[in-house]
């Protein structure tokens, strides 16, 4: 359980995050030149040339310039571009803005809504990245390939799957969120076994305040849909079903016979350990009451 200093301490440092999410993003095209490719000797361009694959993308353009603004719990629409859990929060995952279009769809770039967002005719918001100049043509088209060719995932993300084991939260552990999460996403190093994951596997538990912890009732489980998305077998999407209240939440992975997830090939996971119920939290959270 989460000490009451660790919850204010958290809380503290999100409100003071809050007031920078509401300005504009500072991310911007610097760092490439105008045909898309890293500039000499940048400080903002990658290490490796860009190309239509994920860990070039990453490099070049979601980590030096996309995740200036898009990290961490006060992440603009909950989507967090940096290298822990872009990924798993693009790809078959459906925009906030417009659910009814995934950020990244596989093999269909026109309806992949970080396309629209990069060229800027989107429905719903600006153009990204917000208040700075756009992205060169040439970058946005080798993002689009990446979406054509099916959007797999990059050899980084591959050679991580050595164990079958929790890689990234959203929410991440700590996080003070200023609205509800429209939906939670569990990163996994090795593909999941989609017919495992359902809410005996996975739970999401709201829980009393740390500084009440000697008194605290039961955690209240909270009603979710849990779901594989197609094409990106390593994520877990968890979407409540009604919206959150103000409050403190984790993720809970049981650890039961029969009952925890495992990986497409029948391995369990390594880490974290389980607690004394033998039940996993591998996140906890809080959703800050409107000022």
């Amino acid at each position: 359980m989460l000490s009451a200093c660790r919850f204010k301490r958290s809380r503290l440092a999100a409100l003071g995050l809050l007031s920078c999410a509401l300005c504009a993003c500072s991310g911007s095209g610097v760092g490439l030149d105008s045909n898309g490719q890293p500039l000499s000797g940048s400080s903002s361009g990658g290490t490796v040339p860009l190309s239509a694959d994920f860990d070039a993308i990453q490099a070049n353009v979601f980590t030096p310039i996309c995740s200036v603004c898009h990290i961490g719990a006060t992440a603009p629409e909950g989507l967090m571009l940096d290298a822990a859990h872009s990924y798993n929060l693009l790809v078959n995952v459906p925009s906030t803005e417009v659910p009814s279009i995934l950020r990244v769809k596989p093999g269909d770039p026109s309806n992949s809504y970080i396309i629209q967002k990069l060229e800027g005719h989107a429905a719903v918001g600006a153009q990204m990245p917000f208040g700075e100049t756009p992205l060169p043509a040439t970058t946005i088209a080798f993002i689009a390939q990446w979406i054509t060719n099916g959007a797999p995932p990059g050899a980084a993300s591959s050679a991580m799957a050595a164990a079958f084991r929790v890689t990234s939260t959203a929410p991440e552990d700590d996080a003070v969120l200023a609205v509800p999460p429209a939906r939670m996403v569990v990163g996994f190093s090795r593909e999941l076994d989609a017919t495992r994951a359902d809410g005996t596997a996975v739970r999401l538990e709201r829980i009393a305040d740390a500084a009440d912890a000697a008194d605290a009732p039961a955690p209240t489980v909270v009603a979710i849909e849990a779901s594989v998305p197609a094409g990106n077998a390593r994520a877990l999407l968890l979407t409540p079903r009604s919206p959150l209240l103000p409050g403190h939440y984790q993720l809970v992975l049981s650890a039961q016979p029969g009952a925890q997830l495992s990986a497409l090939d029948g391995a369990t996971l390594s880490a974290p350990p389980a607690d004394a119920d033998g039940d996993r939290i591998i996140a906890r959270f809080t959703v800050a009451a409107t000022p």
